[in-house]
């Protein structure tokens, strides 16, 4: 297998560009950052709070989804760079752990960076390091003019 690309953009980077062109993404309070990235990588943390809980007090199955996709855009913003419409196509996830309040991390891993497509594949974990969700996401990458 190839080695992974090197990010064109900074973890930094990639959170300034999504205060620009996604800012809704904190209209509610939340508390998300990119972490980091590296070669093929992105690390996405939110730190769910009450607003984030479905009843019996875990963390939502949409809250899980919105850090998933976030994630999934945020590694390949960080390797195609500045492209505010890269669209998800495709998200599938699987639940395995009803986690509770406090920091999720999301560590976004591209499968395949094509042309059109990047499929990426996404782990979902809670501050003790469980596996809480797991998904793969497919983004449309509009053509280069």
């Amino acid at each position: 297998m190839p080695a992974p690309a090197a990010p064109v953009m900074t973890a930094s980077e990639v959170s300034s560009y999504l205060d620009e062109v996604f800012p809704q993404i904190k209209t509610n309070g939340d508390n998300i950052a990119v972490i980091d990235v590296a070669p093929g990588n992105a690390l996405v943390r939110l730190e769910a709070d009450d607003k984030h809980l479905r009843p019996g007090g875990t963390v939502s199955g949409p809250t899980m989804f919105m850090l998933a996709d976030l994630a999934a855009y945020a590694v390949i913003l960080a390797h195609i760079g500045r492209v505010a419409l890269a669209v998800t196509t495709n998200l599938n996830i699987n639940f395995l752990m009803k986690p509770e309040p406090g920091p999720l991390d999301a560590t976004a891993t591209i499968l395949k960076l094509g042309k059109r497509l990047v499929v990426t594949d996404i782990a979902i974990s809670d501050s003790g390091g469980e596996l809480v969700a797991h998904a793969t996401a497919t983004y449309s990458i509009p053509p280069r003019t």
